[in-house]
């Protein structure tokens, strides 16, 4: 029976690792703003996805967030150009690839990527390509009105910044913010658990009449969102 037990769970665990990644998605939002989705398979974690988010002005378009790789990255810069859009920009919230992971092929077609200082020393640190401008400031209009950036602290990184859209009342939270359904804080290897809900209530308090919440992982939700990510990083410091 025990040698029964063993092979099932070797089959399972085969069965797990060799399940196929989905292919990137991307879904509508509003009128302007459409969410990307793209998958990769991250050690212990199984199959990760991670949203990002594509601001629609006029004719031109903008990336806040790349996808975890350059291949999705060319996919989703193909999609924007089958809308008869010209992608202007780029964001990215933090360090991390599933943030991060296109700006080498972004930055190879001219567009304009955009990162915090502290973002790119933190890209540099690991030998990867930085963004080509940087936003110096705490509080930054990438385009007026309609996309504003925000540095509220550090939280699942040092450098986590979140992206607030005020005609769709959208916030773009990025890792900084867990989903309803997270029991816990995700990975921590660079987060710093005792500014995190302290830096929470910033955006809370900057961002009071948030419509929907977008967390780097995870399904969109409202600002309770904000709150349970708080929630879970008390518990985390045993508070």
């Amino acid at each position: 029976m025990r040698h029964i037990l063993f092979l099932c769970i070797i089959f399972s665990s085969m069965a797990f690792a060799n399940k196929e990644v989905p292919k990137p998605k991307i879904t509508k939002l509003a009128d302007n703003v459409y969410q990307h989705i793209s998958y990769k398979r991250v050690g212990s974690y199984g199959i990760v996805g991670a949203s990002g988010l594509v601001v629609i002005d006029g004719v031109n378009a903008h990336i806040i967030d790349t996808p975890w790789t350059v291949r999705d990255t060319k996919k989703l810069v193909a999609w924007i150009a089958s809308k008869g859009l010209t992608l202007k920009s780029a964001v990215v919230t933090h360090f991390h690839k599933d943030a991060s992971g296109g700006l080498s092929f972004l930055n190879s077609l001219k567009i304009k990527t955009y990162a915090t200082p502290l973002t790119n020393k933190l890209l540099d640190s690991k030998q990867r390509e930085k963004s080509n401008h940087e936003i110096k400031s705490n509080e930054y209009e990438l385009l007026t009105n309609k996309i504003e950036v925000f540095y509220p602290g550090a939280g699942h990184s040092q450098d986590n910044i979140v992206v607030w859209l005020p005609e769709e009342k959208i916030l773009f939270g990025g890792c900084f913010v867990k989903s309803i359904n997270s029991k816990g804080l995700g990975f921590m290897g660079h987060a710093s658990v005792k500014d995190w809900p302290i830096s929470i209530q910033k955006v809370i308090k900057k961002y009071p009449n948030v419509e929907r919440v977008v967390p780097g992982h995870g399904e969109i939700g409202d600002i309770s969102l904000l709150r349970h990510t708080a929630q879970l990083a008390l518990v985390n410091k045993g508070l």
